[in-house]
């Protein structure tokens, strides 16, 4: 099958904020639900689309693995994963799609809660290897909230009245927190297994200037050192202390920008007991030395 792309044009508009909420409903004739209705065409993207599903039963097929899904499920499904329905059952979804880098998501706030962290960081790269049961479902009360606030944020796409891009910020973290906190209540051993990790890296997040060591971490995670290292590189791209170096090296161009403290100031500030091994990191990170970055020279790749 080949696969299509699914333009964000299409769904956001060429000025439009990149949000946008769609329903799809099953019919006998499984008729598109709207324009540019992809649900069993397989296709991949460039920005996020959490998935709710509100009613019946389906199968997804995901990077060609395939998952049943049903009423209450909620999951995110991250750009690039070429991912469709089939054999759909009065199945009816609300699909929220939004660009995490054009809508300014505090990501660093989000990533405090190890529900984030594992619901929206973890379980999309783990989903293939726990067989979906990782995933969030939520019962019928709390799934009627989600519902709500879903029906809210496709009011404020609809309507486009002054106001309505901060509106919806709003109401999608919000949507994100609850979802997040719902999914600690998860009582999967696979759910548990990520939100240890997930509790690393709200730990790192929250007191990133903390003088961790790798033990710290180990006793949080209540893992082996090999299986930590292995499922955080796996989910991150990185070890827990190359994690926390960027966090630190983050917040120090912040401090930069933002203040007249001293480049040892700084450095104590974030983390590092060490100015010049500061520095080193910096450059590293940034291809830039902290005194250049404060005097607003250009930055090279960040190498996250």
């Amino acid at each position: 099958m080949k696969s299509t792309i699914a333009d964000g044009i299409h769904y956001f508009g060429t000025t439009g904020f990149p949000l946008a909420v769609r329903r799809v409903s099953t019919d006998t004739k499984h008729t598109p639900s709207h324009p540019h209705d992809l649900t069993e065409v397989e296709h991949h993207h460039d920005f996020c689309e959490l998935v709710i599903v509100t009613r019946g039963q389906a199968f997804q097929c995901l990077e060609k693995q395939e998952f049943p899904v049903t009423a209450g499920d909620v999951f995110l499904l991250q750009g690039k994963q070429k991912h469709y329905f089939h054999s759909r059952k009065n199945l009816d979804l609300i699909n929220i799609m939004y660009d995490p880098d054009k809508i300014a998501l505090p990501e660093n706030d989000l990533r405090r809660m190890p529900g984030y962290c594992a619901m929206f960081m973890l379980e999309p790269t783990y989903r293939r290897q726990h067989r979906f049961a990782s995933h969030l479902h939520l019962k019928r009360v709390p799934l009627a909230r989600v519902e709500r606030l879903a029906e809210e944020m496709e009011k404020e796409c609809a309507d486009n009245i002054p106001g309505y891009e901060a509106a919806l910020r709003a109401k999608l973290l919000e949507m994100l927190v609850y979802l997040s906190r719902a999914y600690t209540s998860t009582d999967t051993t696979e759910a548990h297994a990520l939100l240890r990790v997930g509790n690393v890296i709200g730990a790192l997040e929250t007191d990133f200037s903390k003088n961790w060591t790798l033990e710290d971490l180990l006793n949080i995670a209540h893992m082996s050192r090999s299986n930590l290292m292995r499922v955080f590189r796996k989910a991150t791209g990185q070890t827990p202390i190359e994690y926390l170096v960027r966090l630190r090296i983050q917040r120090a161009m912040e401090l930069l920008r933002n203040t007249n403290l001293t480049i040892t100031e700084i450095a104590l500030e974030v983390g590092f007991n060490d100015s010049n091994y500061f520095t080193r990191q910096f450059r590293k990170i940034t291809v830039l030395s902290p005194t250049n970055y404060r005097k607003g020279l250009p930055c090279g790749t960040w190498n996250s």
